[in-house]
């Protein structure tokens, strides 16, 4: 069975199977040209220092055998942006330092063209691990998947909203068991969905007010949790399934 831990106090999730995988996504690079339009003035090899900054420091700590990157990598749908020309190759560097795997979101259209020989590219349905599928979430796993019994995604981006809460705009975990056959109509049984918080911390600080719910068929095809952990970055559980609709 494959392990999953997550990172104290990161947006980042530990998957130990045969290898250790330290698993982020939704990076969103490029998502800067809006902080600039914005008035907000932080460069974006700025953010993309501090972005590799940071995951190199959690594979200092966690000694992970391979990086996944778990969808949108960077931020443009079907296009490549300037900010994505210059900025993205430069992110990929950290391939040289650990075998760095990508699966791609519904950001990451052609992003081949940005990636080097040295950074895998999997299907966009994602990999499986184990009893465990990663995929970015932007598309229903195929039934030939039904054997397993872990799905862990990217793409709804969970934030905490409640206004007045010390925590409201917080990036949150999110952790639920459901019944298989809401995912797998032909088979029976009990599956857990883990939802990775976007790694891009600039995201809803900006933008918050103008926030907008990502559409996921697999989330969409769920109707109700058995049960469900809303968990903090720091490991502080703060809800149930009763405030699934608070974060997705």
């Amino acid at each position: 069975m494959v392990l999953t831990r997550l990172v104290q106090s990161q947006p980042a999730l530990i998957l130990e199977d045969k290898k250790r995988y330290l698993v982020v996504t939704d990076l969103h690079i490029g998502f800067e040209s809006k902080i600039i339009a914005n008035d907000i003035h932080i460069g974006p090899k700025e953010i993309i220092a501090e972005t590799i900054q940071s995951l190199e420091k959690i594979i200092e700590s966690e000694k992970p055998d391979s990086l996944v990157l778990l969808g949108d990598v960077k931020s443009s749908v079907e296009s490549i942006s300037k900010i994505e020309w210059d900025i993205v190759p430069l992110f990929f560097e950290i391939g040289k330092k650990i075998e760095t795997i990508v699966v791609p979101g519904n950001h990451d259209g052609n992003i081949q063209k940005l990636v080097p020989d040295w950074v895998t590219v999997s299907s966009p349905s994602g990999i499986v691990m184990g009893d465990t599928l990663l995929t970015h979430g932007h598309v229903m796993p195929s039934e030939n998947l039904s054997h397993i019994s872990k799905i862990v995604m990217g793409h709804v981006h969970p934030v905490y909203f409640h206004e007045g809460s010390v925590l409201d705009g917080q990036r949150v975990w999110v952790s639920m068991k459901v019944e298989k056959n809401q995912i797998f109509p032909s088979t029976a049984g009990e599956i857990e969905i883990i939802i990775v918080p976007s790694f891009n911390r600039y995201f809803y600080a900006t933008f918050k007010k103008s926030y907008k719910k990502s559409i996921s068929p697999l989330i969409n095809a769920i109707k109700a949790p058995k049960s469900a952990k809303i968990v903090t970055l720091d490991g502080s559980i703060i809800g149930n399934e009763s405030i699934i609709s608070s974060v997705l």
